[in-house]
């Protein structure tokens, strides 16, 4: 398929002071044309140390027109390659820009697209060309390789108001979208132990989501025989799951392999900060609404199956579209 780059310039026929609609930049656009911007961000898994995924193209798909093809590395708009993507004989991939998920965690995210001007419509795919090259590291050092079904992701794709900025990003909630494929360490072909899969990822526009941040009390989790001061602080200690809706009943929540009445709309692992000696988890792009926040000591949650696990309380947020993080903590006797 032909590569097809955005070729409107942004002096053609520009309507002076159309911004906004979560852009952060003043990009001037034409009556027929909107301001792209794209990031990737991700909530923690327990048993990584690193999820290093290999893109190497995002399309806008739909519109009438010919997709809308953006490859890493080879324009202005998009962020550049790095040599993280290699081959399994150690060559880099051209055009590739690896991203170990793990670092961009709660409102943290890494921009792959930067104020490109595309036409103005509503597209009904946006799709991530994912190279070959990308892995997990587990906590004990091993290394294995992380695969794509496809070797491509696809989403519903955004509508892009003509003179708009639009800002979006694509968060990973690796708790649902990373699946062991290989639980039983058997031998599998070119070792390809995980998968990574659409499930659990989000595209959202940044205008229109908040974060949500907290602590977690020592005496909270010991109380509740949860673990504490972990001699790897990359080993978590208990996990938090957000809900859509206020005040739902503990016995209802699913896990994230589950199929009680309410799934999760996102989980994240609350990890001790040994340089802070607190216990801390963050859920980043949360789309504005209220929400049910539900802790839990059971870690073994595994994304394709209804685990056992037991939810100690929650507590009701509601969050609205802004950068600062809502604060929610759990202290000793909640």
């Amino acid at each position: 398929m032909m590569s097809v780059k955005p070729l409107l310039p942004i002096a053609l026929l520009s309507l002076a002071g159309l911004t906004a609609c979560g852009g952060s930049d003043d990009v001037q656009v034409s009556a027929q044309t909107a301001v792209f911007s794209f990031g990737v961000s991700d909530a923690p898994v327990t048993e990584a140390a690193k999820v290093v995924v290999c893109f190497s193209g995002i399309e806008l798909v739909g519109n009438d027109l010919q997709p809308q093809r953006f490859t890493l590395g080879s324009g202005q708009f998009t962020s550049e390659a790095n040599d993280l993507c290699r081959t399994a004989s150690g060559t880099v991939i051209p055009n590739t820009r690896g991203i170990d998920l793990l670092t961009l965690q709660g409102a943290n995210s890494e921009a792959l697209i930067r104020s490109a001007v595309v036409p103005a419509g509503q597209y009904g795919q946006l799709r991530l060309d994912i190279a070959e090259g990308s892995y997990v590291e587990r906590l004990d050092g091993s290394r294995v390789s992380l695969r794509v079904p496809s070797n491509q992701l696809r989403l519903n794709g955004p509508v892009l108001s003509a003179g708009g900025n639009f800002n979006y990003t694509l968060e990973f909630d690796l708790r649902k979208a990373l699946v062991d494929a290989n639980p039983a360490g058997v031998s599998t072909p070119n070792n390809q132990n995980y998968l990574l899969k659409p499930t659990g990822l989000r595209l959202v526009d940044n205008s229109q989501v908040g974060h949500l941040q907290g602590n977690v009390a020592e005496g909270f989790l010991i109380d509740n025989q949860c673990p504490v001061n972990p001699a790897d602080d990359r080993a978590a200690v208990a996990a938090v799951y957000l809900y859509a809706g206020a005040s739902r009943p503990l016995a209802d929540l699913s896990d994230n392999g589950g199929n009680k009445l309410y799934q999760p709309y996102a989980s994240t692992a609350v990890f001790f900060k040994n340089d802070e000696t607190r216990y801390h988890y963050s859920i980043g792009f949360v789309e504005a609404g209220s929400y049910t926040v539900a802790i839990t000591c059971d870690l073994d949650d595994q994304p394709e199956a209804a685990d056992d696990i037991v939810f100690i309380t929650s507590k009701n947020i509601t969050i609205e579209a802004r950068q600062q993080p809502y604060q929610l903590d759990f202290a000793q006797g909640d």
